[in-house]
């Protein structure tokens, strides 16, 4: 969307909001800050360390506040959006990422991805909305994934819970836009931000899928080693916050455009096996 010009032919400037950017301390999360402080919005950041943030002993966008979130702790969501007070924009950001075959992937490992990747970002929605309706304006953006639309093997249970985030926003959508509040989900594919080094990886001794799991995990480094940059993502954040009529979906990165046009005419099994062969697996 283009920015709307005065006389001088400069871009007009849009009105100073309150943005909540959980997961702010780096990759796309400081990303987005660094562009929202830009355009002259007051943002706060979360991270489970906030100390550390405000102290300068670590990279951050300047000229931001901190206060603590870990999204796996209701109490900590809650003091979260009380000390946010009134919030104009929600980029839920923070997130978890998992890799394991479905078969090995213990219990509490699945339950503490939808904690932090579910739970915990829908609890502080609900926990702000209210407040966003009432002011007649608001915008909710969901980070999820390409993987929700084209989900992997070894990646089941982070794959369902970005699917899940993005149907509570769809669903969610035409119950708040009536009072100027929009949601909407972003949805990157690969991304050089060093989140392979971050991933939470569960397999078994002697498994049978460590061979296709060495391939999965392989092709998924390889391809965040030259994916785009956090930055990129963060502009289209910044398009989706913008826009006076969020689309439900942005897609950004991975040849995104030509990809979900292929899906749209293409059969599911057959997406399926392409998904698969484009990570190392012959079916």
């Amino acid at each position: 969307m283009s920015a709307r010009r005065p006389a001088s032919g400069r871009p007009a400037a849009s009105p100073r909001r309150t943005a909540l950017v959980t997961g702010a301390s780096s990759g796309i999360g400081a990303a987005v800050a660094a562009e929202l402080l830009a355009r002259g919005h007051r943002v706060i950041g979360t991270s489970r360390n906030p100390d550390r943030m405000m102290s300068g002993a670590a990279e951050r966008p300047a000229g931001m506040q901190w206060l603590a979130l870990d999204l796996a702790d209701d109490r900590s969501v809650a003091a979260c959006a009380t000390a946010a007070g009134q919030v104009d924009i929600l980029v839920n950001n923070a997130g978890e990422s998992q890799v394991g075959a479905l078969e090995e992937l213990p219990p509490e490992a699945i339950r503490r991805m939808f904690e932090i990747n579910v739970f915990g970002p829908v609890r502080l929605t609900q926990l702000l909305a209210g407040g966003m309706r009432e002011r007649g304006y608001g915008r909710v953006v969901m980070v999820g994934s390409m993987l929700a639309s084209f989900p992997l093997a070894f990646r089941s249970s982070y794959c369902a819970t970005k699917a899940a985030i993005r149907a509570f926003a769809d669903g969610a959508r035409f119950e708040l836009s009536p009072y100027g509040v929009w949601l909407t989900t972003v949805e990157p594919g690969s991304i050089n931000t060093g989140i392979s080094e971050r991933r939470t990886r569960y397999t078994a001794e002697g498994s049978p899928y460590a061979r296709d799991y060495e391939k999965v995990l392989s092709r998924l480094d390889a391809n965040e080693a030259q994916g785009i940059s956090a930055e990129k993502v963060a502009r289209t954040v910044v398009e989706a916050i913008e826009a006076d009529r969020p689309k439900p979906l942005y897609a950004v990165g991975s040849g995104a455009p030509l990809v979900f046009a292929l899906k749209r005419v293409t059969a599911r099994t057959l997406v399926e096996r392409i998904v698969a062969r484009k990570h190392g697996l012959a079916r």
